[in-house]
C-alpha cells in the first residue's frame, strides 16, 4: 500500500469516527422554489386537491412548495449503535410541500415537520390529517417531506415539475447479498439511504433566515422511518450553534427501526438499536389500544438527556378516517401510479370488512395527538414536563389504564379496535352505539350524560392530555 492510500485511508476512518463522535455540523442544503403553480402544474399532495380539501386561503394560510439538494452520506449502522460511512458526498434532490400563516406575524415560530408516508407509493400526509386544524389554530407550519420511496411516483405525476428529484445510486452495480423478502439479489439505480442526511439539511433549511427561520422543529410520522432516524441519526444532526436540528419528535404506531440503507439489514427486533433512549430531546409515542405491545415499553422519563413519554390511548384503533383527510386526491393518485386508487374516498381499500363497517369517525386519536403536539412544544421550549399515562390493561373486556377519555368513561356507543375480514380490517375499529334502554339506564337523562361528559373533559384539559379548543368540540359532540 502506498504512503498516500494509506494517508487517505486513515483521514477516512478518522472522518468516521468524528461523525459517530457526533461532531459534525449539518450543512444547508440549496433551495430552490417556490415553484410556481397553475392550472395543470401544482403540488402533488396539494391541500385544495385532498381527499378532504381545505381552503388554506379561509384559514389565512399559504402553501408553497420547494426543491431541496445536496449531498448526502450513506451509512452503515453498527450494532453498538456507531454509524460509520459508506459512502460520502452523494447528491440527493427531494421536494418540501410548506404550510405556513400568510400573516407572518401570525407564524408561531414551530413547525410540525412530517416524513411524508410512502405507504400507497405517493406521498401521503397521514398525520397532517390528524393534526392540521390544530396546527393551524396554533400558528404553526407544517413542513411534508418526500421520501425516496415516493420519488418516481412525483415524476410520473408530473415529470417537468419534479425532473430534478433523484436519490441516484451511488453505488448501482451494488447487489445486496440477501435479497428482500427472499428475493435474488437485485441491484437498484436508487439508494433510500441517502435520506438520512437530507432530513437533517431539510430541518437545518427551515431553521435559516433565509427559509422559514423556524425556531423550533418537531418532527412526526408513522412507520421505520422517524424511528430509525431517532435511533441513528438525531444525536449527530447538529446545527453550527451545537443545539440539534429537531427538537422534539411525535411518534404514532412504534414499529421499531428498519435498515439504514439499501443492502443492510434491518436490526432484528431484539436489537439493542431498537430501544428509543437518550436522544437529547423529548420523545412522544402515542399509541393506540389495537397498537398496543411490548417492542416499545420502556418506563417514561424526565431526565434532561432523556425525556420520553408513551401515551397508550383507551378506546382508540390503529387507523380512522382522520388519518385519509390528507391523502391525495384519486385523479392525482391515478397519475401517480398509474392505476386506480384502492376503493372510494370514503372507503379507501380494496377489500370489505365483516360486516362491512365504514371508515370510524371516532376522533378520539386526533383529539390526543394534538394535545401531544401542545405539550411537545410547551415540554422542549418552556421545559414544561407533560402528564404521564398509565400503561393500558386488558383483562376480559375490561380496559383499565391509558389515557382515559370521555369516549371510554362516559360512553354512549361500544368502540372496537379491530374488525374481522381481510387486508386492513384488523386495524379498523367499529362504533356500535348503545340503544335507548342503555343510555337512559346509564344516564338518565340528556343533562346528565352532558354534564359526566363535561366532567371528563374539564379533567382532560387541567390534565393537559387535550386542548381547550379540542375540549369545546367534544362538549358540542364532534
Amino acid at each position: 500500500m502506498s504512503k498516500l492510500l494509506r494517508i487517505a485511508t486513515v483521514t477516512a476512518v478518522t472522518s468516521a469516527v468524528l461523525f459517530a463522535a457526533g461532531s459534525s455540523t449539518t450543512p444547508l442544503p440549496k433551495v430552490t422554489g417556490p415553484l410556481p403553480v397553475t392550472s395543470d402544474s401544482y403540488p402533488f399532495l396539494a391541500a385544495n386537491r385532498t381527499l378532504q380539501p381545505i381552503d388554506l386561503q379561509k384559514v389565512g394560510y399559504v402553501e408553497e412548495e420547494f426543491i431541496v439538494s445536496g449531498t448526502a452520506t450513506v451509512y452503515d449502522w453498527a450494532a453498538d449503535g456507531s454509524l460509520t460511512v459508506k459512502t460520502p458526498d452523494a447528491p440527493y434532490a427531494t421536494r418540501i410541500l410548506v404550510r405556513r400563516p400568510a400573516d407572518p406575524s401570525r407564524f408561531s415560530g414551530q413547525a410540525v415537520v412530517e416524513l411524508l408516508s410512502p405507504a400507497r407509493r405517493f406521498d401521503w400526509g397521514m398525520m397532517s390529517g390528524y393534526l392540521r386544524d390544530s396546527l393551524i389554530e396554533r400558528g404553526d407550519a407544517w413542513v411534508g417531506i418526500t421520501m425516496p420511496a415516493s420519488a418516481k411516483a412525483l415524476q410520473k405525476f408530473n415529470p417537468n415539475r419534479y425532473a430534478a428529484l433523484s436519490f441516484a445510486n451511488p453505488n448501482p452495480s451494488e447487489a445486496c447479498a440477501a435479497g428482500r423478502g427472499g428475493a435474488p439479489p437485485a441491484t437498484s439505480d436508487q439508494e433510500d439511504g441517502l435520506r438520512w442526511d437530507m432530513i437533517s439539511q431539510v430541518g437545518a433549511a427551515l431553521k435559516s433566515k433565509t427559509s422559514l427561520n423556524a425556531s423550533a422543529l418537531f418532527m412526526t410520522a408513522q412507520g421505520a422511518d422517524i424511528q430509525t432516524y431517532l435511533a441513528a441519526i438525531q444525536r449527530h444532526a447538529k446545527l453550527a450553534t451545537g443545539k440539534p436540528v429537531y427538537d422534539g419528535f411525535l411518534i404514532k404506531t412504534p414499529g421499531g427501526v428498519g435498515a439504514i440503507r439499501r443492502c443492510a439489514p434491518a436490526p432484528a427486533k431484539t436489537d439493542a438499536r431498537q430501544k428509543i433512549e437518550n436522544a437529547g430531546v423529548p420523545v412522544m409515542l402515542v399509541v393506540a389500544q389495537g397498537e398496543i405491545g411490548e417492542a416499545y415499553q420502556r418506563p417514561d422519563s424526565d431526565d434532561p438527556g432523556d425525556r420520553f413519554r408513551i401515551y397508550e390511548v383507551a378506546g382508540a384503533a390503529h387507523i380512522d378516517k382522520w388519518a385519509y383527510r390528507d391523502m391525495p386526491g384519486f385523479p392525482d393518485q391515478l397519475a401517480a401510479i398509474g392505476t386506480p386508487g384502492q376503493g372510494t374516498p370514503d372507503w379507501p381499500f380494496n377489500v370489505r370488512c365483516e360486516p362491512e363497517i365504514l371508515l370510524q369517525e371516532h376522533p378520539l386519536l386526533k383529539y390526543v395527538l394534538d394535545g401531544a403536539v401542545m405539550n411537545l412544544e410547551l415540554w422542549s421550549t418552556r421545559g414544561t414536563a407533560p402528564p404521564k399515562a398509565e400503561r393500558i390493561t386488558i383483562t376480559g373486556e375490561t380496559v383499565s389504564g391509558g389515557v382515559r377519555n370521555p369516549y371510554v368513561d362516559v360512553p354512549i356507543a361500544t368502540y372496537t379496535t379491530t374488525t374481522a375480514g381481510p387486508g386492513t380490517c384488523r386495524e379498523l375499529g367499529r362504533t356500535i352505539p348503545y340503544d335507548w334502554a342503555r343510555l337512559e339506564a346509564l344516564y338518565g337523562s340528556q343533562k346528565n350524560y352532558a354534564a359526566k361528559v363535561a366532567q371528563s373533559v374539564d379533567q382532560m384539559v387541567k390534565d393537559h392530555w387535550i386542548t381547550s379548543s379540542d375540549a369545546r368540540k367534544i362538549k358540542a359532540g364532534q
